[in-house]
């Protein structure tokens, strides 16, 4: 399966609290065959997050949950239509999630894998504004793949 398809991203999401944003992401997860149990994504988003903020600069978080539950690795976006409040490391609100699902059997090699391509995702300037600003799923899963090899 495609770790990025037009299906994990909502440039719309409605959600008002990082749990809310949790739920949509398993809710996602699932719906697509990426995920078995919303419940025990939503956990392991949450139990990552206690461990420290996954909120950056500039408006974006990059949440990421592993556990068994998950079928196959995802990069999930949303775009909120109202910033949320977030603890990230610039004391901002939060505008575009990308989370990242790994499977428990992909956790080592994997997980950091796709963790360090998405950071530096997140420091070339014309992503970050496509992840703001673009309105066209394919055009940003363009975007992002000229970016970075997945």
């Amino acid at each position: 399966m495609n770790l990025l398809r037009e299906e994990l991203i909502d440039l719309e999401s409605r959600a008002t609290t990082q749990n809310e944003a949790f739920r949509e992401i398993a809710k996602i997860a699932v719906k697509n065959g990426y995920g078995t149990d919303e419940k025990a994504i939503i956990a392991s988003l949450v139990e990552r997050e206690s461990e420290g903020t996954t909120g950056m600069m500039d408006g974006f978080s990059i949440p990421h949950a592993k556990c068994s539950e998950i079928s196959h690795p995802a990069i999930i976006i949303l775009r909120m239509k109202n910033e949320l409040e977030w603890n990230s490391l610039d004391g901002k609100p939060i505008k575009v999630i990308v989370s990242l699902l790994i499977p428990t059997e992909e956790a080592g090699t994997t997980h950091l894998k796709i963790l360090a391509k998405v950071a530096k995702l997140l420091m070339n300037s014309e992503v970050k504004e496509g992840l703001k600003t673009t309105t066209n799923k394919l055009a940003l899963i363009d975007l992002i793949s000229r970016k970075i090899e997945m």
